[in-house]
């Protein structure tokens, strides 16, 4: 979630972009893994449910399918930016706590 966050904050805001580039340019960046449509698809409307919890509207963060293409359109407003870092800092910190957890469990003595 995070590399994909990343990303969409350094999008284009105001114009429709299709999710398939969007995938191609993390495949592209990211040569450690491959990432899948329907997962960053999933990404991108977690991203959006988020958009609405926050500001009740569906304006900011807006997936829709154009021309049989599915796109993804960020808002061009100022609002976007710090809320968007607020989203990186909070997959970063889940992204932390994982590891975290992870290393407790890898762990012979368990403490």
């Amino acid at each position: 979630m995070l590399r994909i966050v990343d990303l969409a904050a350094r999008l284009p805001r105001g114009r429709p972009i299709a999710i398939g580039a969007i995938v191609d340019r993390l495949n592209a960046t990211h040569l450690d893994w491959l990432f899948e449509g329907r997962v960053v698809a999933d990404a991108l409307l977690q991203l959006q449910a988020n958009w609405m919890a926050d500001y009740r509207n569906t304006s900011g963060i807006v997936l829709d399918e154009l021309d049989g293409v599915e796109t993804l359109t960020i808002e061009d407003s100022s609002r976007v930016d710090p809320w968007i870092v607020r989203q990186a800092e909070r997959a970063a910190a889940a992204c932390r706590e994982a590891l975290v957890e992870f290393s407790r469990r890898d762990r012979t003595a368990g403490g």
